[in-house]
């Protein structure tokens, strides 16, 4: 919480002048300040309010550059799981081979990032939350910016949630007296928060197609409303103190279904691809516009590519896709060319080099590669947004909560979408040498493949979850799907996952988590996290 902190020596210093001040006249203390803005009134401006929500957005892109140090969400959700390797050489970042291995320090770099960056996130939708209800401007707006801000809450703490468990609850700006001595609240109350806050957004926030061109992105009903589906589906698999059922994921996600306002795209290889932004599958994606500044103040792309590209060319060669994954496909799932490649490759019209002395696996992320036309002048900064939400996601949560209800005919359903779109895909944009177009995927490769899943019981189950794997592969998904269906302890090699299991928490399913950054629980006394 270093933003906290910052604050709180502002606010001491505040405080000192004050006292200072106190022999003086009552009327000198009693006069308004003259040209000057103030909490209270900065947000009667219509065009002030929009500024400092779109403030409270800037944190979701803070991946590497001044006061954010590799804060990836691949770095968890990929590669931690089976799906992905570290990548480059053994010896580049040894800290994500710590965090693989479940030996990390609670000195580690990401997730003290992972920390600060959040935390900051909720300082300024606390700021905005607080000030903004009472500021006269109109009503509408108002009321949509306060979903926003309330959206982004929630989505600053289900991060940390999942990472770290309980965390310390601020849900208005830190008050003097809170400085280091808020204890961690329990992961029941900071998902009671979450929860609060995305029916508050759902409740307030225009759906996607209500907002013009240049508002797409914007939190909507339809992300606040997918959002609190996944944090319930995840409470059910780890920690339900709440008492959630299957039930409230199916309701939240035929409202997402039913409301007309998303639908499949018809091409899989497009998604990922520039022109793919903000699709009609997007439920939420984080917006990134390069401007090739590096990692210096005023960086407004992400790193998050570049990361992930290919060191023999523009990139430094992390997040490398397991061959468990790409064994797991069926063969010829177009689906599976859509998200790794390998040596020898054709991706975006150029032939891929890739030196196993800098790769795990000998494959990477397709979905990171980036086409040469928008690579960063500076190798650091590119524009590609970051999909964090798709509504195939959506489809498949709808499947899986139809069948713990006992609807089987509407879990196949609803795979089937998914199956049947998959089945129609072209192979990856550029697959040919120097091409750029979308070739066709030979019929006959696709004979007795991708057909429609009439599986029931456990066998159903399993291919939904299969289904998951294929369909949202190397999108930073896998490793909370295997936590909240407890696969995850036994999908470790056996001395990673002795490891593994001194440091997590009880629940429904085991809980792992990530240390607490220490300075963080030493200046707020924080509980540590077992076995750190």
């Amino acid at each position: 919480m270093k933003y906290m902190k910052s604050t709180k020596y502002f606010l001491v210093a505040a405080m000192a002048m004050l006292f200072a001040l106190s022999g003086c006249k009552k009327e000198f203390l009693d006069r308004e300040p003259l040209g000057q803005q103030t909490d209270q009134n900065f947000y009667n401006i219509e065009s002030n309010a929009v500024l400092a929500v779109n403030a409270c957005y800037d944190p979701l892109s803070w991946d590497e550059g001044p006061g954010a140090n590799h804060n990836y969400e691949f770095m968890i959700g990929d590669i931690l799981s089976d799906d992905a390797e570290k990548g480059s050489m053994p010896s580049d970042f040894p800290e994500l081979t710590e965090m693989k291995e479940w030996r990390t320090t609670a000195t580690n770099s990401v997730t003290s990032s992972i920390w600060n960056n959040m935390y900051k996130g909720i300082f300024r939708c606390n700021a905005v939350l607080l000030n903004l209800p009472e500021a006269t401007i109109n009503e509408d707006i108002k009321a949509r910016l306060i979903g926003e801000a309330s959206f982004l809450r929630a989505y600053y703490y289900f991060y940390l949630v999942r990472v770290f468990g309980g965390v310390p609850l601020f849900d208005k700006p830190v008050s003097p007296s809170q400085f280091g001595t808020t204890p961690r609240a329990s992961i029941s109350d900071v998902y009671k928060l979450i929860e609060a806050d995305l029916t508050t957004a759902a409740e307030l926030l225009p759906n996607k197609s209500q907002y013009s061109l240049e508002d797409l992105g914007r939190a909507t009903k339809g992300s606040a409303l997918a959002y609190k589906a996944r944090a319930i589906m995840y409470q059910i698999g780890t920690d339900n103190t709440n008492g959630h059922g299957w039930q409230e994921v199916f309701d939240l996600t035929t409202q997402i279904i039913s409301s007309g306002e998303y639908s499949l795209v018809q091409n899989y290889a497009t998604i990922f691809e520039m022109e793919g932004e903000n699709n009609a599958e997007s439920v939420f994606e984080i917006q990134c516009a390069s401007n090739n500044t590096g990692w210096g103040p005023g960086k407004t792309g992400t790193t998050s590519i570049v990361f992930q590209g290919p060191r023999t060319s523009y990139g430094w060669g992390f997040n490398n896709p397991t061959q468990h994954l790409w064994d797991s496909f069926e063969d010829n799932d177009p689906r599976r060319a859509c998200a790794i490649y390998g040596d020898g490759d054709i991706v975006h019209g150029e032939t891929i080099t890739i030196d196993l002395a800098e790769n795990q696996t000998g494959y990477l992320n397709r979905k990171a590669h980036l086409e040469a036309a928008f690579r960063p002048s500076d190798s650091k900064d590119s524009p590609v947004n970051l999909r964090k939400f798709r509504f195939a996601d959506v489809l498949l949560m709808n499947a899986e909560a139809a069948f713990y209800l006992g609807n089987e005919s509407q879990a196949r359903d609803m795979v089937n979408q998914v199956r049947a779109r998959a089945k129609q895909s072209s192979k990856p944009k550029g697959s040919t040498e120097g091409g750029s177009s979308y070739e066709p995927v030979a019929p006959d490769l696709l004979d007795g493949i991708l057909d429609p899943v009439t599986a029931s019981g456990n066998t159903l189950l399993q291919a939904i979850w299969n289904e998951r794997r294929w369909e949202l592969a190397m999108e930073s998904l896998r490793f909370w799907d295997l936590v909240r269906t407890g696969q995850y302890i036994n999908s470790l090699p056996e001395g990673i996952r002795a490891a593994c299991q001194s440091h997590v928490i009880a629940g429904v399913n085991p809980i792992p988590v990530l240390p607490i950054p220490l300075n963080e629980a030493q200046t707020w006394s924080l509980e540590q996290n077992p076995g750190y």
